[in-house]
């Protein structure tokens, strides 16, 4: 594991999976931000529609996106953005949109309710996973034509949205796993609860339902942000270490247009 000694200086260089250091993570939140404004522009433009997989982590972006369209006048009506998952109760049901873990409550607070409404998507087009019918995301991403790109982080575990690590599996078989209903992992829980709920790993859901691994390796672009300190060794073993389905991040070495955007926590070499 040699790339755990690369130094900060010298993150990216010969990566199978190109990284862009930046500064601190307002940076990140804004190259994120841009792209996915610049992405429908683009598409606008040209009268296509705009397909993008979102995370609720990072979430930085999102402040700065919702200013600029509403700044920019930026219409969504032909987007579609597809949240990447959601936690359950352990009767595979939704938690509450009140709940301030929750994926849905957040995206409808800090990003739709803050867009003018004549720009807005209609409510059928920001999408969530369903465990009661998990492929039906999956079909609408294929009726879509597909996804423009994907947006998000890497686990603690390597894990893509909640596509958690399954070492028995080889990595063809992982990168065919669809959208499903799934149990978190320990490590998956506990990292999260240092963040969302001051270290109670007994308060963090057990489910959730994520977007398939499929639908994020197939995305035509790929991009994911890194900012914490853990994601020192999580970003090097993304990029540089073996293909696995032990650490699902390192199935974007054989992506066409992937791209992680590290801060300077990130970025340091992790011991």
């Amino acid at each position: 594991m040699d790339y755990f000694q690369i130094p900060a200086q010298e993150l990216g260089k010969h990566a199978k999976i190109p990284i862009l250091p930046l500064g601190d993570s307002g940076e990140i939140f804004y190259e994120l931000a841009l792209e996915m404004v610049n992405t429908i522009k683009a598409h606008n433009t040209k009268g296509e529609k705009t397909v993008f997989i979102c995370p609720v982590g990072p979430v930085g972006q999102y402040p700065i996106f919702v200013r600029l369209v509403n700044r920019e006048r930026i219409r969504l009506k032909n987007c579609w953005f597809i949240n990447m998952d959601e936690y359950l109760h352990d009767d595979e049901t939704y938690i509450s949109k009140d709940s301030p873990l929750s994926f849905r409550g957040f995206m409808e607070r800090t990003v739709y309710a803050k867009i003018d409404e004549d720009l807005l998507m209609p409510p059928e087009q920001r999408v969530f996973p369903d465990p009661a019918d998990p492929g039906k995301v999956d079909r609408l991403i294929a009726e879509l034509g597909g996804v423009d790109i994907t947006f998000g982080g890497i686990g603690i575990n390597g894990h893509l949205a909640f596509n958690e690590a399954q070492p028995e599996l080889t990595p063809e078989q992982f990168a065919q796993l669809g959208t499903r209903v799934l149990t978190l992992t320990p490590e998956t829980r506990t990292a999260n609860a240092i963040g969302e709920r001051g270290g109670a790993i007994a308060a963090m859901p057990n489910k959730a339902v994520t977007i398939g691994i499929k639908q994020i390796l197939e995305a035509r672009k790929v991009r994911l942000g890194v900012f914490r300190d853990w994601h020192r060794a999580v970003v090097r073993q993304a990029a540089y270490g073996e293909v696995s389905a032990a650490f699902p991040a390192s199935l974007l070495q054989n992506h066409p247009d992937a791209l992680i955007y590290a801060n300077a926590v990130a970025s340091a070499q992790p011991f």
